[in-house]
């Protein structure tokens, strides 16, 4: 018996791994197209479009034929992320910094083309071949550094963290401003509320803060995704800023 005799099911078939030939037929339904077709309901309705049930009658069959192919919804959930994150780009040779920064905004155009990405529950670190090469290719960029393996695992999943959750807000503001066409102007008037609520005798930073020339409103021909873009650059700079200083520790 061969040591892939020991690997669970569900990586098996994350990895698409060759299961025993059986007679008769082929099957009509294997684990690429039911991924494919999950993924292309998820990037038409969002990852809460996507059940079993729904896959299957977009394939012509019943969700317990799926079952035999698919362990649970959460193994498909796991399909469908590795499926739809891709082989990551080259990062280049260039120094640590900008490595991390093509990586970091590689993924995080992965994300904005499809947002769904950011609701799947995260079980645990990457196990599927696309995950585990973007987790390379970050790791490779950091060999050139002297950081030591538990800083870089730390740096990835700082890293892999903030590029998550800033699609996720915009991409929440984004809906809601879709949803509501008077949001926009509610948030302004939120703001100048808050000017006057804040006393600056009791949060006298904060109200500085909102005094001040930060928060007033963009022109309205700045695009959401100049405001978004610059704010994902500014984040992602202070963060490797912190890597810069902790590398000079080492």
């Amino acid at each position: 018996m061969t040591s892939e005799h020991f690997v669970p099911a569900a990586l098996r078939r994350l990895w698409r791994m060759t299961e025993p030939s059986r007679l008769g037929r082929p099957a009509a339904l294997d684990v690429d197209l039911i991924v494919a077709t999950a993924v292309e309901i998820a990037d038409c309705d969002g990852l809460g479009g996507v059940t079993i049930p729904k896959v299957a009658k977009s394939l012509g069959f019943t969700g317990m034929s799926l079952y035999r192919h698919v362990g649970s919804k959460d193994e498909l959930l796991t399909l469908m992320t590795d499926h739809a994150l891709g082989m990551p780009p080259d990062m280049g040779t260039g120094d640590w910094r900008e490595g991390l920064r093509r990586w970091a905004s590689a993924q995080r155009a992965v994300f904005q083309q499809r947002p769904w990405l950011t609701r799947v529950p995260i079980s645990g670190p990457p196990s599927g071949p696309n995950g585990i090469a973007w987790m390379e290719a970050a790791l490779a960029v950091m060999s050139r550094t002297r950081l030591d393996r538990a800083h870089k695992v730390g740096v990835l999943s700082l890293i892999g963290g903030y590029v998550l959750q800033s699609v996720r807000q915009h991409s929440d503001l984004a809906e809601s401003r879709a949803e509501d066409q008077g949001q926009a102007d509610a948030e302004r008037a939120q703001a100048r509320a808050l000017v006057r609520l804040v006393d600056p005798e009791r949060f006298p930073e904060t109200a500085r803060l909102f005094s001040s020339t930060l928060f007033e409103t963009p022109p309205s021909n700045t695009p959401d995704e100049t405001v978004a873009d610059a704010d994902f650059s500014l984040g992602l700079e202070l963060i490797l800023d912190g890597v810069a200083v902790r590398m000079e520790q080492s």
